[in-house]
């Protein structure tokens, strides 16, 4: 079944150009599956906050996540690295990709409710807490427990086709094979204590060292964000500055050396 799922999102993001008039262009996306009753989804509870819900509370008895992360192409990334505001091409692509996701969930939804079984209708993005900037159901935490990606110092996650893309996910009570986590660290600071660029990019000085320690700085963050890049476009607003992202050994895929 997981074949058939995997099928599925492929042939969708596939003919999605020919439905919607979008300038984006995606690299293969990557899937993975977790366990609903993943020990990892309690522990959200404690590292993200109480407020950060189990499968179950959106899915009565569910089984099973499905997890797909749709990484950009490399000219939308290049587009990206300079200066202090995000590229029209960087806020088209988050726009037109969180649509995508928000399309592509209502079609699982309904794909997966066809066949016999229940699934969630999550959305792409905006569903987190307007003054914590916490989220009750953390896309990248769920990728993470699914094995498609491991998270580097600045918080976003490395997949085998990097940190640059968004992610989606849909909770289903089919029950589905869980995929593998690897033991493995892809952030090179983490693996040899090298890199920090993602840290020296940020152009908001949202993260901060503390003894070998960083930390983040939500609000530093979402200022950048939401006061400082002010462009408006025909399709939306473009609320995703991803500095931190472009022009990384973890752009494109899992790093190896700097």
């Amino acid at each position: 079944m997981n074949q058939k799922i995997i099928g599925l999102i492929r042939e969708y993001i596939e003919k999605y150009k020919n439905w919607k008039p979008v300038e984006t262009i995606w690299r293969e996306p990557v899937i993975g599956f977790a366990d609903a009753e993943d020990h990892l989804f309690f522990e959200l509870k404690e590292i993200i906050g109480a407020n950060h819900v189990l499968p179950t509370d959106i899915v009565p008895h569910a089984k099973s996540v499905i997890v797909f992360f749709l990484p950009f192409s490399k000219k939308i990334v290049k587009s990206n690295i300079f200066g202090e505001e995000s590229s029209k091409e960087w806020d088209y692509a988050c726009i037109e990709t969180n649509n995508l996701i928000n399309d592509l969930s209502k079609y699982l939804h309904e794909t997966i409710t066809e066949m016999g079984f229940n699934a969630s209708l999550l959305p792409s993005t905006y569903n987190y807490d307007e003054e914590k900037l916490i989220s009750d159901w953390s896309h990248r935490s769920v990728a993470y427990i699914s094995g498609i990606g491991k998270f580097g110092i600045n918080n976003m996650l490395i997949t085998k086709s990097g940190c640059c893309g968004r992610l989606g996910s849909v909770i289903t009570d089919m029950e589905l094979t869980p995929s593998l986590r690897t033991s493995e660290e892809y952030c090179l600071y983490k693996v040899n204590g090298t890199c920090k660029k993602c840290i020296e990019k940020c152009v908001n000085k949202a993260f901060e060292w503390q003894n070998e320690i960083v930390i983040f700085n939500r609000q530093s963050c979402n200022e950048q964000i939401y006061e400082k890049i002010v462009a408006e476009y025909p399709i939306g607003l473009g609320d995703a500055c991803g500095k931190c992202m472009c022009e990384m050994p973890c752009s494109y895929g899992i790093p190896r050396n700097i």
